[in-house]
């Protein structure tokens, strides 16, 4: 080997560790500014709730701002856009759901990015149930009846959802599919636009998140006739699961999770779920989780996150196939 390529080698190999040590040390400075969080929906979903609950103590262990985002539009996929076009810096992410990150694929077919291939799971963050709950000037009092009021009066009660391809709208159509009643779907572009309209009587049935409907149960501006979920909740002790209510196979609930785009460096994931897991696990940040029936008590390390994504989309890809549900 001459002297002359030994000296582009040695050039070319100083070049590549010097590289890799600045990587190693951006990674290791990691977060040095304001990290954002983009929720692709309005204010007051689950979604932007969890968000909101578990940034300002994320804040104060990452030692820089994490800044809640709202970028709503087309049932999430605005943000998760967003956030697959970013650079995998970790400076930009985004409070992901189960209905953005394993249904939506199923329901269109021009989504922008790869929700498998674009995004980096970094850790789940919480999982609730929903309610079905009607408008008080619907005359039923349980699942039961209004299933029999839905078959006497088809195609008269409708819900509203957060968009189509969302939780709420999901839940409507396994419940139609299940009990095979006729309910019209309306959907808005958030929570926060469509619950007046529930609560004013316009719609009359709803499938939202504990979260978002338990605050209107508990003043008697909706009547919950039961939980989405395995069990019952300790809050509502006498209110029974849907499957104890006659529909024995149906269980839906969401689940929010923190989701970085593809490429990020490990070291930074890392860095990201074990600040996220710290902040769960502090006893205001879990007491206000708890408050909304939310469980925030299970976060998963990126992999068991990953294995979950993977789990879902298989899942909710023949949940929605049955029900024959399609957007576009």
């Amino acid at each position: 080997m001459n002297r002359l390529l030994r000296g582009v080698l040695g050039v070319g190999v100083v070049a590549v560790l010097g590289a890799a040590a600045s990587a190693r040390a951006q990674d290791d400075a990691f977060p040095s500014r304001p990290i954002r969080l983009l929720v692709g929906f309005a204010p007051g979903g689950g979604t932007d709730v969890v968000a909101r609950v578990i940034a300002p103590r994320l804040s104060e262990i990452l030692g820089q701002s994490v800044v809640v985002e709202n970028k709503p539009g087309a049932s999430g996929i605005v943000a998760g856009g967003m956030v697959a076009k970013a650079p995998p810096d970790g400076y930009t992410l985004m409070m992901g759901v189960v209905s953005v990150n394993t249904i939506l694929p199923h329901l269109f077919s021009n989504i922008p990015y790869d929700t498998a291939a674009d995004f980096a799971p970094v850790t789940l963050t919480a999982s609730v149930p929903h309610f079905i709950a009607v408008h008080p000037s619907v005359p039923v009092r349980s699942v039961a009846e209004l299933i029999a009021y839905a078959k006497a009066h088809p195609g008269e009660l409708s819900f509203p959802s957060a968009g189509s391809g969302t939780t709420p709208h999901i839940a409507g159509e396994m419940f139609k599919s299940m009990a095979g009643v006729q309910l019209l779907h309306v959907p808005y572009k958030s929570t926060g636009q469509s619950m007046p309209d529930l609560l004013a009587g316009r719609l009359q049935v709803g499938f939202d998140t504990y979260p978002t409907t338990a605050p209107y149960v508990k003043t008697g501006k909706l009547r919950a006739l039961a939980v989405t979920g395995a069990r019952r909740l300790a809050e509502f002790p006498d209110l029974p699961t849907v499957a104890e209510s006659g529909l024995p196979d149906y269980r839906f609930a969401t689940w929010y999770g923190v989701f970085a785009p593809k490429g990020t460096p490990a070291a930074i994931v890392n860095r990201l779920h074990d600040g996220i897991a710290k902040a769960m696990a502090a006893p205001d940040v879990r007491e206000q989780l708890v408050k909304m029936g939310v469980d925030g008590t299970e976060t998963r390390t990126p992999e068991e996150f990953a294995s979950l994504v993977r789990a879902d989309t298989e899942r909710f890809g023949k949940l929605v196939k049955a029900a024959g549900v399609r957007v576009d």
